[in-house]
């Protein structure tokens, strides 16, 4: 079976899809769309991809491709401690460093160790941290570093100069398995978590009350919800869907009766599936 995974290589959505396929034969994207595409076009059966990170919040590209694809569900969500390591290439004069490159979240989640040892030292955008640390290892000539893991470090041949720089200590990341099927996902090796429930909700209109006319629905039949999040439908202010999750099974009468009720309200409903929570290793 081929899976998809937002790459390239040594990125942190590998570290998460070599623990949850270890059999599988595992292919880099360039980025979260190519993974959306790939399962469309059936160039791949599964796709891992990242949904949120503990101190930056929702992957927003993830959710609204979930959103703008409706066929593409989720099959498992599966969280992962994330550290974060300062790396050079080996000839690097460490006392000169004149670029830190990274992806956006991991300088984002290392802003006050950076700014506090690496104040004047100018911080740039990669598209990923495993593409940052092969930037780095590809320019020897230079005195540049990357914010990464220790996968990339390996595989790259670069020397880590300061490990775990990320601000927070609790920094986990959330990943999803999206496919067309649901709840196909089993692996007995791996801590599970819980279950839950994805649904995407889009109001008819803005209008008073209408908000909590959806969450009455799950308020009076006792459903736990641990995630409610607003995206823009993009056309324009004030138009959005939501990001629901709801904790447990999905399996009774009175479950499937709230997505009804929803319809019922001129709500569109995307049940993204109910699907099993697992825990990863850094």
């Amino acid at each position: 079976m081929k899976i998809a995974y937002l790459g390239p290589q040594a990125s942190f959505t590998q570290l998460a899809a070599v623990q949850l396929f270890p059999n599988e034969e595992l292919l880099p994207q360039a980025n979260i769309l190519d993974c959306f595409i790939a399962i469309e076009n059936g160039e791949i059966e599964k796709a891992v991809v990242p949904l949120e990170n503990s101190i930056e919040g929702t992957v927003s590209m993830t959710l609204d491709y979930l959103y703008k694809t409706p066929q593409i569900k989720i099959e498992a969500e599966a969280v992962m401690p994330i550290a974060h390591h300062l790396m050079v290439h080996p000839d690097c004069n460490i006392e000169n460093i004149e670029k830190i490159y990274s992806h956006p979240q991991a300088l984002a989640q290392s802003f006050h160790f950076l700014d506090k040892q690496f104040k004047k030292v100018q911080k740039q955008d990669f598209s990923s941290t495993a593409a940052a640390a092969k930037h780095v290892s590809e320019n020897s000539d230079r005195n540049l570093a990357a914010v990464a893991n220790q996968f990339a470090a390996n595989l790259y041949g670069l020397k880590i100069i300061h490990r775990n720089i990320q601000d927070f200590e609790q920094n986990h990341t959330r990943f999803v398995i999206i496919s067309k099927k649901q709840n196909t996902y089993v692996n007995d090796n791996l801590k599970t978590l819980g279950e839950k429930s994805g649904i995407l909700i889009t109001l008819p209109e803005d209008h008073a009350g209408g908000l909590h006319q959806v969450l009455s629905v799950f308020a009076w039949r006792n459903m736990n919800l641990s995630k409610i999040e607003s995206r823009t439908l993009k056309t324009g202010l004030g138009n959005y869907f939501f990001f629901i999750t709801v904790v447990g099974k999905w399996d009774s009468v009175l479950h499937q009766n709230a997505l009804e009720e929803l319809k019922a309200l001129d709500a569109t409903v995307d049940f993204l599936g109910n699907y099993k929570e697992f825990l990863l290793d850094s």
